[in-house]
């Protein structure tokens, strides 16, 4: 196997996208973060970042129960759903911007893991050199099945390592009501809000979980589906991962998401944001500024396997430059 199109393959796909994203909702994007530096559906719609509104008399009374169950509920929840991942397709448009530049790709998430194509640099259409790279990187997919699957084998490990953390909320944050209760703009049903800090009585019970003892800040809970649908979060101390070794995450950083539902009780992130200072591998530290956001979501009527997905993707006229 050719190196360039191992390296295009790691790159393009992003392994375990949809199981990272469920774990961010509860975990805080420093899931992301972390598999960076780790070696290892219903009507068209477009997915838009909510807003905070000022609280309406109808919501700043408290909800009914703790806090905690609050949690314990919605955890139950996302859990449930990350078991569905690798279960039904669905395609999107994902707009990245980071330090590599700002691209878009059109992504389906097949049974076996996500394929991307190529769409746009900058907000322009690639060029023909570029589109003609892209389905070089496609065919080889097609051609060497074995790499992708390879590469993909790792959405398990990725899948349970997030339900193990997001079964670990409950324990280790301290949750209050936020006062007022604000709720999010063009948001279906009403929420709960929830402020959160770590509990200075937990003890992290695996390498992973250090992620969890230095996070703070909001989220907020869909009252009737009882699913997270935003995160606010900051880093309040520094946080280790592998003792600081794997990585270091400096205090002040900020991670956001949020997700909607999509349709047949899925549901797929809408946006992310990263504002972070990494060392990684104790040798470099640099800025992770990310920003992440999905648009034109449409679940597919059937669960395609890898190669179909990516032969729809060749399929697809795309404008160029």
């Amino acid at each position: 196997m050719r190196g360039p199109y191992k390296q295009r393959l790691v790159e393009e796909t992003m392994p375990g996208r949809q199981v990272v994203m469920r774990a961010i909702i509860l975990c805080g994007a420093l899931a992301v973060v972390v598999a960076t530096f780790v070696p290892g559906g219903c009507a068209r719609m477009k997915a838009q970042a909510p807003r905070s509104v000022e609280p309406t008399p109808e919501h700043t009374a408290l909800p009914a129960g703790s806090p905690l169950s609050w949690v314990q509920a919605a955890t139950q929840t996302e859990v449930e759903v990350l078991q569905q991942q690798g279960a039904f397709s669905v395609r999107y448009r994902e707009r990245k911007i980071d330090a590599k530049g700002d691209t878009t790709r059109e992504i389906i998430e097949a049974k076996e893991g996500g394929v991307a194509r190529l769409m746009e640099r900058d907000g322009k259409p690639i060029s023909g050199a570029d589109d003609a790279a892209e389905r070089e990187r496609l065919q080889q997919a097609l051609t060497h099945p074995d790499e992708f699957l390879r590469h993909h084998r790792r959405d398990d490990s990725i899948r349970d390592d997030s339900a193990g953390l997001v079964k670990l909320m409950p324990q280790a944050m301290l949750y209050s009501y936020a006062p007022g209760q604000p709720q999010l703009a063009n948001a279906t049903h009403p929420q709960v809000v929830l402020d959160f800090e770590p509990n200075p009585k937990f003890h992290p019970p695996s390498m992973l979980s250090d992620l969890l003892t230095g996070l703070a800040g909001r989220l907020w809970i869909d009252a009737e589906d009882k699913h997270v649908i935003r995160v606010e979060g900051r880093v309040l101390h520094p946080v280790n991962f592998g003792y600081g070794i794997v990585a270091h995450f400096y205090p002040g950083g900020t991670i956001t998401f949020e997700q909607r539902a999509i349709g047949d009780g899925h549901w797929m992130y809408a946006q992310v944001m990263e504002h972070l200072m990494v060392r990684a591998l104790m040798v470099k530290t640099i800025p992770e500024d990310v920003q992440m956001t999905s648009s034109e979501v449409m679940p597919l009527p059937k669960l395609l396997g890898y190669q179909d997905a990516i032969r729809e993707l060749l399929a697809m006229p795309i404008p160029l430059q």
